[in-house]
């Protein structure tokens, strides 16, 4: 009997060590899984090389970060509207952002305003038509101590910026005096009293345009009466070159495009055959020239100061520097020949 229960217990011993036994064995089993962590430590380790392959694609993103804020004299005339357009087509080529933030008519503290908003809502440069050179210098000189870039276009402020891109408004100015003084002799007039419509005394581009305009009469018999400002509102130029008409003067030069439309509206109400000479190239303007109220206008290529100012702007927020260039924009004479 007690060699019966002694086998038993026996027995119980080696059947307990052999499933010791196969647990102890099979304890290496779960060995692999060292190397399934080694396998995803190493994919890991593996994704920081996905990330430095990040940089090609950030180099075909566009440059969103850089802000440009445009203001011009007002966001009315066809003038400014087209200088939008050229920034607009610019910057998205160049991947950044133009805003047009213009006041709604020429006005220094509305200009002011805009220039102060530029600064506070965190614009890397600001593209500007001064209204005059003086006004608006204090608020521009402020967003230039703030690192903010500024690029002139169409008419500058007396404060330094990045780049000019403008048309050499006295010369254009004396082109457009030549072209009606041309038209005077042709119908045999020689003298007479001219009258000239202009924004305001302080826009530097339109006085430089009224001096080349007046430098192109030096020696003649002709008599340039006083100037006479609409702040470049259409409806007031017709009304003084409706005044000018009734004094008898033989030709009107309006410097701005609302001084243009104003004078050629004045003409053919009045049914004179007077001369009328302007700047810019609205639609207004072209068919007053087509309709034969208006001579020629000196048109300007906005367009290509709104590119060429935001290809500028690009370069200094980038760190470039320009050197203050100043780039003349050009002018062609718009008549019934050339119009379409």
């Amino acid at each position: 009997m007690k060699k019966r229960v002694l086998a038993l217990i026996l027995g119980s011993c080696m059947a307990l060590s052999a499933l010791t036994g196969c647990a102890g064995a099979a304890a290496p089993a779960p060995a692999p899984a060292p190397a399934e962590e080694k396998t995803q430590e190493a994919a890991a380790e593996a994704e920081p090389a996905k990330e430095e392959e990040a940089p090609p694609e950030a180099e075909t993103a566009p440059a969103g970060d850089v802000k440009i804020a445009l203001i011009t004299m007002d966001s009315i005339d066809q003038h400014w509207v087209t200088l939008n357009e050229g920034a607009q087509a610019e910057a998205q080529a160049e991947g950044v952002t133009v805003d047009f933030m213009s006041p709604d008519t020429k006005d220094d503290s509305k200009q002011i305003e805009c220039v102060n908003n530029a600064v506070a809502g965190g614009y890397n440069a600001i593209m500007v038509a001064a209204n005059g050179p003086d006004a608006i210098s204090g608020a521009l000189n402020e967003a230039s101590s703030a690192g903010i870039k500024i690029v002139y276009v169409d008419s500058p402020a007396n404060v330094a910026a990045e780049a000019t891109f403008a048309t050499n408004n006295e010369a254009a100015g004396k082109t457009a005096g030549e072209e009606m003084l041309k038209e005077l002799e042709a119908k045999g007039i020689t003298e007479g009293d001219i009258g000239i419509v202009n924004v305001n005394a302080s826009t530097q581009s339109c006085v430089d345009r009224e001096n080349g305009f007046r430098s192109a009469f030096d020696g003649t018999g002709f008599n340039l009466l006083e100037t006479q400002y609409c702040d470049g509102d259409a409806a007031k130029a017709q009304s003084i070159a409706e005044n000018y008409i009734t004094q008898g003067v033989v030709g009107i030069f309006g410097a701005n495009e609302g001084s243009t439309t104003g004078t050629g509206n004045a003409i053919k109400a009045s049914g004179n055959e007077i001369v009328g000479v302007g700047f810019d190239k609205s639609d207004s303007i072209k068919n007053l020239i087509v309709d034969g109220y208006l001579l020629c206008t000196m048109a300007q290529n906005p367009d290509v100061m709104g590119s060429e100012g935001v290809k500028a702007c690009v370069k200094a927020v980038g760190g470039e520097n320009l050197g203050g260039e100043v780039v003349d924009t050009g002018v062609t004479v718009l008549n019934k020949d050339n119009i379409q």
